[in-house]
């Protein structure tokens, strides 16, 4: 098996935990109030990936520690919109609404780093635009309290990959993305016990959720993800990616029964479409590859074929 085609299927493991954990943290949430269920779900995934990469963290210095710091601060607000928006919404809902981060990546680059989006990335946020509306409003035009926090959910996970694009360039960032989980759960924790009564699970299935969690959603999916994505492209990546709404409605019709309405389903396949128009370099994708096809035939039919004409043609080729 080809490397690139193993990274791949590892995102796309990474992709299928991701959304599983929608449901998980619905379901979680019915026994666990929400900061304690972030606190317990980041601490758990800190101290497994800290020891798989613990070599990693005896390279830690004062800026990858300020940098996690930071990095963390957002990323705390980014579950928290995230655990409350899925906790007042619908899985489905939830996991449409959670993927607009591709789409609010080139916006916000735009304002800040004056990065223009390409026309494919303006369209998409077109449709994205009409997607949420078809989605999320109600005859009354009124959107949830839950979609909101999805929607803020995104645009702060955003903001977060912009400054992580950032800061990775000048730290160890396997050991800058351990730390991170360490201070998101510390933060959870403080919170926690500031605002609710913090506690251990009391029953069986929830321990077998925040293990789901903690395990497989966040230090499996963050391990396999940081290993994966060096060797396979953007492209693949973003398409791969673009599948966890995809992910969250199936298991959310597989065990809760749930289903979306005529106008619901409109909109979800309008945010889809549009993810993919924004991540995926299509022409790429479609592109034959003239080169190698032509290396493929000559070196088959036409062996004895002067190099000079060989050159001419690869010349006249797109």
């Amino acid at each position: 098996m080809k490397l690139q085609l193993k990274a791949d299927l590892g995102l796309l493991l990474v992709t299928f935990f991701w959304g599983a954990s929608i449901l998980l943290t619905k379901v979680g949430l019915e026994g666990i109030e929400e900061y304690n269920l972030i606190a317990l779900r980041f601490i758990i995934a800190f101290l497994l990936s800290g020891l798989i990469f613990y070599k990693h963290l005896f390279k830690i210095d004062f800026k990858t520690v300020k940098y996690a710091f930071i990095l963390a601060s957002v990323l705390f607000i980014v579950y928290i919109f995230a655990t409350f928006g899925t906790k007042y919404t619908s899985v489905s809902n939830a996991g449409f609404l959670l993927c607009l981060t591709v789409i609010f990546i080139p916006i916000l680059s735009a304002i800040f780093l004056k990065h223009i989006p390409e026309k494919k990335v303006i369209v998409g946020i077109f449709l994205t635009i009409i997607g949420i509306g078809l989605l999320t409003l109600t005859s009354e035009f009124k959107i949830g309290n839950g979609d909101i926090f999805c929607i803020l959910s995104a645009l702060f996970y955003a903001i977060h990959v912009i400054i992580t694009g950032s800061v990775t360039k000048h730290v160890n960032s396997i050991a800058l993305g351990v730390i991170q989980l360490g201070f998101v759960g510390l933060f959870s924790l403080i919170f926690s016990f500031i605002i609710e009564t913090p506690k251990l699970p009391s029953t069986t299935n929830s321990w077998l959720i925040i293990l789901a969690l903690s395990i497989f959603c966040t230090a499996v999916a963050f391990i396999v993800q940081v290993i994966a994505q060096q060797y396979t492209t953007p492209t693949h990546t973003g398409l791969i990616f673009s599948l966890e709404p995809v992910f969250s409605a199936g298991f959310a019709f597989v065990f809760t029964g749930e289903t979306l309405t005529g106008k619901g389903y409109l909109g979800a396949t309008l945010i889809l479409v549009s993810v993919l128009i924004a991540e995926v370099d299509f022409k790429g994708l479609l592109r034959p590859n003239y080169k190698k096809i032509w290396n493929s035939y000559f070196a088959k039919v036409h062996k004895h074929t002067p190099k000079i004409f060989v050159c001419i043609i690869f010349t006249l080729l797109p």
